[in-house]
């Protein structure tokens, strides 16, 4: 499997397209405008010299190889011969829905969809497909260089050899895979968005400034990042909209969203990459 699509040229369409290529992966990377292809290989550039002070895969290997192996396109020209494709487009199951109709027209029989998807059930988008058991999540942490674990989701269908290939092949990456059963959120963003809805809900009461919240976590309980850190880094209409997902399938009050939250985003306040969140951003 040398050959792979990732969908979505986002925050981690960009970092999983470093990731593969650097581990000698030819990448097909998809996005709906040019103006944010362009903006993607402008970011993994910036951001590749920041992995490369801190990664040792990275150090000796130069950015312009990396980037020879990575195709930038609009269309499923290309997408004939390929092994496998990671989507990372919105948490929306009707956006995901057209995609993977698509999909299925361009993509050859064995072709692997590992979903890097946030809190929508693996199962409900294998419906989308007929091969329902090359169907698999794949959850990377953010950012995807630097952080060794993957959440490995397994759906109803999910077969034993694709969960074996892409086991394999994240081994070979230097990452740990942690294979979990599909329920919404899976593990990770079940808890996660518990934290970062919250910490909305202690500044939305004024309990505590963001700056304070993130401390007590890095601080107290020795994380890296804080909750509302982290909600910045994801982007809060992303965090707003797989709260959304956790509240519509489990239909509990604790994942209704903070309105702070959906303020924000109503303001376009949606973390980093629109300069300010929670926190404000320079560029």
């Amino acid at each position: 499997m040398k050959k792979i699509a990732i969908l979505g040229a986002g925050v981690m369409g960009c970092d999983v397209a470093l990731e593969f290529s650097t581990f000698g992966y030819r990448v097909i990377l998809k996005d709906i405008k040019q103006d944010i292809l362009i903006k993607a290989r402008s970011k993994m550039e910036s951001d590749f010299r920041m992995y490369k002070m801190i990664k040792k895969e990275y150090k000796d290997i130069e950015f312009e190889e990396i980037i020879n192996r990575i195709l930038f396109t609009l269309d499923y020209n290309d997408f004939n011969d390929i092994d496998l494709i990671i989507e990372n487009i919105d948490e929306d199951f009707n956006i995901k829905e057209n995609l993977y109709r698509e999909l299925e027209n361009h993509c050859p029989e064995n072709v692997i969809y590992a979903v890097n998807t946030s809190c929508i059930p693996i199962t409900k988008i294998a419906s989308l497909v007929k091969r329902k058991d090359k169907v698999i999540g794949v959850h990377f942490m953010n950012p995807v260089p630097l952080k060794k674990m993957v959440e490995v989701i397994k759906g109803f269908h999910t077969s034993t050899e694709t969960i074996d290939t892409i086991i394999d092949i994240l081994i070979e990456m230097n990452k740990t895979p942690v294979i979990v059963n599909d329920s919404p959120g899976f593990v990770a963003n079940r808890l996660s968005h518990l934290f970062m809805n919250e910490a909305a809900f202690l500044v939305h009461e004024n309990v505590a400034s963001p700056k304070d919240i993130d401390l007590v976590f890095r601080k107290g309980y020795g994380h890296s990042m804080g909750p509302l850190e982290t909600a910045d880094l994801i982007g809060l209409d992303t965090v707003q909209r797989s709260l959304e997902v956790l509240y519509n399938n489990f239909q509990d009050s604790k994942f209704r969203c903070c309105p702070l939250i959906r303020r924000m985003v109503d303001a376009g306040l949606l973390g980093k990459k629109s300069g300010e969140g929670f926190y404000k951003y320079s560029f």
